[in-house]
């Protein structure tokens, strides 16, 4: 079978690191050089079970390292790369937008350029090599009670984080256009499922739960979003990668909208627990009202489609806090402690 390097970046990250365990898990002639900075979201215990492994390469180390990037490239015949690293959070973009442009727009600068000069040096265009770049459902700002996203829509980000996001997408696309790099863009939905940092919506009303702590929910809880489970978007991202037509992007939606207060209602039903563990807080400063993203592309081009229903997904999320203690209790210390209750607010 032909050989398959993967350069992927953030991979100590939330879906990053599921993405890897799903490549490692089930692509045997794959394998993996992981890119991470390891700042205070990366976690390195989410891929501790593949020490070891021939097939698994951890580099600590920062994607604006150019000359970082360019020997990884060159050194190991990488045949694509996977870019999830990114600063994700909207509540710190608010607060500190700086270190999101660094992060975001600059780093995924230095990759593109890196990757151009890989390509055209030393794979004479290579029609196999692949660019992936993960984006998210935020670029296209705000929907109103009706409607879906397409990958046609305008970007009209509202936040500091989506910004960023929008910026190094059109990067990207820049890069196609002008260098011919190929690249594809993924634009997820909200993602949720295992290993997911503990100041995110879901992880955060699981964890609390589990601590006999309130759930805090922004205003009145009517926001909405739609959720796609964490494996379902690792097997869009390696379809698109394997399949996707380089210069596009692809929308990753769940097919799974629901209210804030609906999931945290949901929450409270599997712990048995009633509405006065609601605790609503104010509202997030330009928080977007809701986000729903058209598939039709990528099922009707790709054939792919969600397989993990919303109910499952959360169950299942559920159960893997509820047994993985070890895992999150000091990151959840950790985070009361440096934030002081900010990152509660999630």
């Amino acid at each position: 079978m032909p050989r398959t390097v993967l350069l992927v970046t953030g991979g100590c990250g939330f879906i990053g690191a599921n993405f890897i365990r799903y490549v490692l898990g089930g692509k045997p002639e794959w394998e993996v050089f992981n890119l991470d900075n390891l700042t205070y979201s990366a976690n390195p215990d989410n891929l501790k079970d593949f020490e070891g492994n021939p097939r698994y390469h951890f580099v600590e180390g920062d994607i604006r390292n150019e000359a970082l990037v360019s020997s990884l490239l060159e050194e190991n015949d990488v045949t694509g790369v996977i870019h999830f690293a990114a600063e994700s959070h909207v509540d710190r973009s608010i607060i500190r937008s700086r270190d999101f442009v660094q992060t975001n727009v600059e780093g995924t600068h230095v990759l593109l350029e890196s990757a151009a000069q890989y390509w055209k040096n030393h794979l004479a265009h290579d029609p196999s090599f692949r660019f992936v770049h993960i984006s998210t459902d935020e670029v296209y700002g705000a929907l109103g009670p009706s409607g879906l996203f397409t990958e046609q829509s305008p970007m009209q980000p509202n936040s500091p984080y989506a910004a960023t996001k929008a910026a190094a997408d059109l990067m990207a696309r820049a890069f196609s256009e002008t260098y011919r790099l190929p690249v594809l863009i993924c634009r997820p939905s909200n993602n949720y499922g295992p290993y997911q940092y503990p100041e995110k919506f879901i992880p955060l009303l699981i964890t609390n739960l589990l601590l006999d702590q309130p759930l805090p929910v922004y205003g009145k809880g009517e926001n909405v979003r739609d959720w796609v489970f964490v494996t379902d978007t690792c097997r869009a991202i390696e379809t698109v990668f394997q399949q996707g037509e380089p210069g596009q992007a692809y929308n990753v939606g769940g097919e799974s909208e629901r209210r804030n207060i609906d999931v945290a209602h949901r929450l409270l039903e599997l712990f048995d627990k009633d509405e006065s563990w609601l605790q609503f807080v104010t509202d997030r400063p330009g928080h977007d009202w809701r986000y729903a993203l058209d598939n039709h592309k990528i099922r009707t081009e790709l054939g792919w489609e969600p397989s993990v229903d919303f109910e499952t997904g959360i169950e299942e999320t559920m159960h893997w806090y509820r047994d993985n203690r070890w895992w999150w209790e000091p990151l959840k210390e950790r985070l009361s402690k440096e934030s002081k209750g900010f990152w509660s607010k999630s």
